[in-house]
């Protein structure tokens, strides 16, 4: 920040995300406040998905979280935070207090209203698709359904919302703060924020009115 940085470029993909699938959710009737999620992936994105799901969408119980080394399982819900901490201190989630191991194949297959696969490319495929229940699918990461997959998830009337789309908060707000520097005048949190949700909620309403037209 002190060398021209934006505010809130540090969880902007994960708002990003988040803001997309507050609009998702009012097209598909789910309640935001009663929802179910799961984040594969627990790195930037991932921990900012979960700890700012309450702000942003007002609610969500937060059910599984897996990384590299493994995961944690709770069908009664996660403390968001708590686990960001643990995280950070352990560097891992699996043996988070209170939650049974869940791996990351099969966190994809759970009974959830959202996904947010948040880690590596490909892993939802035609091999797994068909066991995909989550409602909602937010593509924090890069490609991770197949083409294949996303065939399938179709067919099946779950919504994909594709990473070009649920990831772009992250390079929005580095465009924004392309602009602050090339004006040398620089906004606050509140003005960054609503700026972001301004383009987001405008993106989704675009690209959602062209997958039902086409």
């Amino acid at each position: 920040l002190p060398i021209g940085g934006s505010e809130v470029r540090n969880d902007a993909t994960a708002r990003g995300g988040l803001l997309v699938v507050r609009e998702a959710a009012r097209e598909r009737g789910i309640d935001m406040a009663e929802a179910t999620f799961a984040v594969q992936g627990f790195g930037n994105a991932g921990q900012f998905a979960a700890s700012l799901h309450q702000e942003v969408l007002g609610g969500g119980r937060l059910v599984a979280v897996t990384d590299s080394r493994g995961g944690a399982y709770n069908p009664k819900g996660l403390d968001p935070e708590a686990l960001v901490r643990y995280k950070l201190e352990t560097g891992q989630v699996q043996g988070f207090p209170d939650s049974d191991p869940i791996t990351n194949d099969e966190i994809l297959e759970l009974e959830l209203d959202i996904l947010y696969p948040s880690a590596l490319e490909n892993v939802i495929t035609d091999r797994n698709a068909d066991q995909i229940k989550a409602r909602i699918i937010c593509e924090l990461a890069n490609g991770p359904t197949t083409p294949e997959a996303d065939a399938i998830l179709h067919e099946k009337n779950l919504l994909v919302l594709p990473d070009f789309l649920a990831n772009a908060g992250g390079v929005t707000v580095s465009y924004f703060e392309m602009v602050q520097n090339t004006y040398n005048r620089y906004w606050g949190i509140e003005q960054v924020h609503q700026r972001l949700e301004r383009k987001m909620t405008t993106a989704f309403s675009e690209v959602y009115s062209l997958r039902e037209e086409r």
